[in-house]
């Protein structure tokens, strides 16, 4: 295959397109992973990439598209453990895809996240992953998107965008059953709250597995903790817990960072974990492997999460229409020391 280039200049799109007998528009279809392309063509293309040495040109490429080649990821805080995590594999999905991400930490409050559905830093990136901690369901659902947007956070019934979202009862009721299985029966909960929202559905699982196995709830066994983002919100619960004089052998964290707290507490009232207390946490975040012992935790899907969430608004970025596509991650229980696991080495 010839181009008829000397070497003496770079290679451009229209040598490619000559090399491999089709259009300038052809070669820039296949570049941009087009679907509607046949697979032959699709070959002879990349073929002629790889044999020409083709480098795209992203500036090049964002001047004609328009397009800056930057995302933003909004979130509340970057010190919640599982934020920390989640926004590590947004940007190491973006960086695949060649986008540079801009994190946004909102600190939960509701202008800025107002500001990144319809400011005017918006017009800064070609589009949003937007985690709310603030704004209520019925403002999310009647919002007006300006721009591709991809939402988290709890499942909307009539979200605005593509939402991707945990199974936050499903993957509750998980967790509680796995410590009703090793025989707990007095499970507290930590982390309910009267704002709604995940912390509802995760409620509601943790009834669910009491239910299925014939357990009454106490409510002296439900604490609430408004402050997910802390480690001191679960420490807290704990020690009222502890003052109640209410038994109980288990403890079920709607977060790490709670159950992080709740476990610092046990620790410095002598209480064993788990011979006396079993504790399960929710998120599988980094830090659960290297806790005392290390915390057993439901992963709700943080690498999927991450990778549809950025998939889904580059297709929004690239045209796609349509209704808001809803995704609800896979979850599983990794269970550790901390609810019976075997012990295992710090490699």
């Amino acid at each position: 295959m010839s181009d008829g280039t000397d070497g003496t200049r770079p290679v451009t799109m229209a040598d490619v397109a000559r090399a491999a007998g089709v259009s300038v528009k052809t070669v820039s279809n296949v570049l941009a992973d087009h679907v509607h392309v046949s697979e032959g063509t699709r070959g002879r293309v990349l073929a002629a990439v790889e044999q020409l040495g083709y480098r795209v040109n992203p500036f090049a490429s964002r001047l004609r598209s328009g397009r800056t080649g930057v995302i933003a990821f909004a979130l509340p805080h970057l010190y919640q453990p599982y934020f920390g995590d989640v926004a590590e594999r947004v940007i190491a999905e973006g960086e695949r895809r060649g986008l540079t991400v801009v994190i946004e930490p909102t600190n939960a409050l509701a202008d800025r996240e107002r500001a990144v559905l319809s400011g005017a830093r918006r017009q800064q990136v070609d589009g949003a992953i937007l985690s709310p901690a603030a704004l209520g369901v019925a403002e999310l659902q009647a919002v007006r998107v300006e721009g591709p947007l991809v939402l988290l956070g709890p499942r909307l019934e009539a979200p605005p965008a593509d939402q991707v979202v945990m199974d936050d009862r499903g993957a509750s009721r998980t967790a509680v059953a796995h410590l009703l299985a090793s025989g707990r029966r007095r499970i507290a909960a930590v982390g309910t709250t009267p704002d709604g929202g995940s912390a509802d559905e995760r409620e509601a699982g943790y009834r669910d597995a009491l239910a299925a196995a014939g357990v009454p709830v106490d409510p002296a066994l439900l604490l609430q903790a408004p402050d997910w983002d802390r480690r001191s919100s679960g420490a807290a619960a704990a020690v009222r817990l502890l003052a109640s004089g209410v038994p109980f052998d288990a403890v079920f964290c709607f977060n790490d960072a709670m159950a992080f707290g709740v476990l610092r507490v046990l620790a410095s009232r002598g209480l064993r974990v788990p011979e006396d207390v079993a504790v399960v946490g929710f998120d599988n975040t980094e830090q659960s492997r290297f806790s005392t012992p290390p915390l057993t935790s439901v992963d709700p899907g943080q690498e999927q999460i991450a990778r549809t969430a950025v998939e889904l608004l580059v297709q929004r970025i690239e045209g796609r229409t349509g209704p808001p596509e809803v995704v609800v991650a896979d979850h599983h229980l990794v269970v550790r020391e901390s609810s019976g696991g075997a012990r295992t080495p710090v490699v």
